[in-house]
């Protein structure tokens, strides 16, 4: 009677629950335990990156191999540098739209500078100046109360003029050969770019997550208003995400200038599409609060395979915008929190 009673008396089992092996919960506990780990965002890069390298195998022989691996890390290096400081900016809850001319002015900065200055100080002008800009958007923004958007779309067709204004509109060659050399040999098969790319990952990883500036960035963009409340300097929060990123899009201009062996008034157009989408692919939320580094070096290097597959393949170049940009908004959809949307327009 015990027995039979408690039977009755327990609620019955959702049909979807017995189906899953008879555990009650089991396939519920499952979503739940991967929504908390981020869901489809968190994985989202991974699964198209592995995706796009069956896609690409199967369509030719000459994609999987060593030589052709190095190339695509190798290509990848400029994009996830710059993307590394986007990242932050994103997760704070803004956007920068000049790190392409950032990038690119920075990279014919470069060449110049190497050139009268020396490789070491040159380099170091070349960085400073990348954080200079970063310097102007973070002041802009955070103390003129002006929506980053427009400060940073001022700054990239600025920087565009200024690029033009000191090249003439003609590259500029990088003389010293040490230079090239020291950023595109390879120890152990791994270039010294990929590697500068690692530790710029690494030491990104470690401001955003082991320390309170990282928390900081979070909390501003979750939910800023809150994050005043409870004590964040937002204002001096916002100034130093630009700074940082306006620093590693002066390193990503390095690294480019190293890479074309020249500096080139057109490099870096088009960049910041690519930066905002390796971002998002990597699982940033343009909405902000959340995102991973790791997640930005696997978008970086997604973009790297696409575009690497598709001129194998022969594909043109208009087709790969077209392609990049499909995959733009389908990262978008799927990765957005609407939830933090009052109106979607």
């Amino acid at each position: 009677m015990t027995e039979t009673s408690a039977a009755a008396g327990s609620p019955p089992t959702p049909p979807s629950d017995r189906r899953a092996g008879g555990r009650p919960g089991t396939r519920a506990a499952g979503l739940r335990a991967f929504a908390a780990r981020g869901g489809l965002r968190a994985w989202f890069s991974t699964l198209m990156l592995l995706t796009l390298v069956v896609i690409f195998t199967i369509a030719t022989p000459r994609f999987l191999s060593l030589g052709n691996a190095q190339v695509v890390l190798e290509q990848s290096v400029v994009l996830a540098v710059a993307a590394f400081g986007a990242t932050m900016v994103i997760i704070g809850g803004s956007i920068d739209l000049s790190v392409g001319s950032t990038v690119g002015l920075t990279a014919v900065v470069t060449a110049m500078a190497v050139n009268d200055l020396g490789v070491a100080l040159g380099v170091l002008v070349a960085v400073a100046l990348g954080a200079a800009v970063g310097l102007l958007n973070g002041a802009v923004f955070s103390f003129g109360r002006i929506p980053s958007f427009i400060v940073t779309l001022g700054t990239l067709t600025a920087l565009r003029g200024v690029v033009l204004g000191i090249t003439a509109g003609s590259p500029v060659v990088i003389k010293p050969r040490e230079f090239v050399d020291s950023l595109n040999a390879r120890t152990f098969g791994i270039s010294h770019s990929v590697l500068v790319a690692v530790v710029v990952g690494a030491a990104a990883y470690v401001l955003l997550e082991r320390l309170a500036f990282g928390r900081e960035v979070k909390a501003l963009g979750a939910a800023e208003r809150v994050a005043r409340l409870s004590g964040v300097r937002v204002d001096r929060a916002k100034l130093l995400v630009f700074v940082v990123a306006g620093l590693l899009a002066g390193v990503a201009g390095v690294l480019l200038a190293a890479r074309s062996r020249v500096g080139d008034p057109t490099q870096g157009i088009g960049l910041e599409l690519q930066v905002i989408a390796a971002v998002v692919i990597g699982g940033t939320p343009l909405t902000g609060g959340i995102g991973r580094m790791w997640g930005t070096a696997v978008g970086a290097v997604t973009i790297g395979v696409l575009s690497n597959g598709l001129n194998i393949l022969g594909v043109e170049a208009y087709w790969q915008d077209i392609i990049t940009g499909l995959v733009l908004v389908l990262a978008v959809f799927l990765t957005i929190d609407r939830h933090k949307i009052g109106v979607i327009k």
